[in-house]
Order: structure tokens, then C-alpha cells, then sequence
């Protein structure tokens, strides 16, 4: 290792990915995706069951869609990473399937 200023100096590859952040942020992805399927999956039952439930379940569906919008929208304009995002809203879609499934 070469000495700078009495360290140690680490050098430092320019360029090169960093495979493990990579992969958390794909594997968040892929959950999300897996956890969005399975609130569709418990949210469209819930809504085929019609009657006034089915209307407030709808109703709660597009209040918290504008609102995840505009609090990913407002991260984003913060500076906020991508993987906490992807945290965020892989927490609300976790408590979706969560209520749910009580629901049902």
C-alpha cells in the first residue's frame, strides 16, 4: 500500500459498479413487485365483493395512490435515494396486504 500523509491510502477504481449495491436495489425491486402483485391480487377480490365496502376500498385506493405519488415526487426533489423510496413504499404495499387480509 502507498503511504499518503503518514496512512494508509486505499486506491480507488473509478468506474467500477458496485455489484452489491446493485443487487439490493434489484432484489427491492423484484419484492415490490412480487408485494404490489400480491395487494392487487387481495384489493381486486375485496372490490368484486361490491357493495359499499367495495366503494370505500376504491375510494382508499386513489387517495393513497395520488399521495404515494406526490411524497415520491416530493423525496425525489429532496435529493432522497432510490432505495429509500423503494423502502417507503414497499412499507405502505406491506401494510396494504397487511389490512387486507384482516379485512377479508
Amino acid at each position: 500500500m502507498a503511504r499518503h500523509g503518514g496512512s494508509r491510502h486505499t486506491p480507488r477504481h473509478e468506474g467500477i459498479i458496485d455489484l452489491n449495491a446493485m443487487f439490493a436495489s434489484a432484489t427491492n425491486v423484484v419484492l415490490l413487485a412480487m408485494e404490489s402483485q400480491q395487494a392487487m391480487h387481495l384489493r381486486l377480490y375485496h372490490l368484486g365483493l361490491g357493495g359499499p365496502k367495495a366503494i370505500d376500498e376504491a375510494s382508499l385506493m386513489v387517495r393513497e395512490k395520488i399521495e404515494a405519488f406526490t411524497d415520491a415526487m416530493g423525496a425525489a426533489m429532496a435529493g432522497g435515494s432510490f432505495e429509500s423510496m423503494i423502502g417507503d413504499y414497499r412499507a405502505i404495499v406491506r401494510a396494504n396486504i397487511e389490512r387486507l387480509k384482516i379485512a377479508g
